[in-house]
């Protein structure tokens, strides 16, 4: 156990490389050039992955690629100048109801989504701004404008 202590406490960490180049950084991480309007994440939390979260993720890849609006390296299919950018993550805290979706900056929150739902959550809010109501569970910007 000495050793093992010991050799961890030998063992630096490298330091972090802090970019001062602009040019650098956007080499890098095209993103900030990307003209990025909402960001769509997708629950993979356990109750979520047991209902289809993979499946809604599957989708929204496969509807936002189609329609080049999905950002990323064209290397991978994606449009470096695409408005959404699609991310994982784990619990939000209601996998009871999932697939949890979530839609920012507007702070929609989805539950219940299946695959056969993103079409309409990308026609409907992610293209036309319109919220999906039937599947929504929270809207933030609406809950933080309401008066006191």
């Amino acid at each position: 156990m000495r050793f093992l202590l010991q050799s961890w406490q030998n063992n630096q960490m490298p330091e972090p490389k802090f970019i001062d180049d602009p040019e650098q950084l956007r080499k890098l991480a095209p993103v900030v050039d990307a003209p990025i309007k909402r960001h769509v994440f997708v629950c993979n939390g356990k109750s979520c992955a047991a209902v289809g979260s993979s499946d809604v993720k599957a989708e929204f890849e496969r509807e936002l690629e189609t329609r080049g609006l999905r950002q990323g390296k064209e290397s991978k299919g994606r449009n470096p100048k695409g408005e959404i950018v699609l991310t994982d993550c784990g619990s939000v805290g209601f996998c009871s109801v999932g697939t949890a979706v979530l839609v920012y900056p507007e702070g929609v929150w989805y539950a219940q989504v299946r695959a056969e739902d993103v079409h309409e959550i990308v026609e409907e809010h992610l293209l036309k701004g319109n919220i999906v109501e039937r599947l929504s569970l929270i809207e933030l910007e609406r809950q933080n404008n309401k008066p006191a």
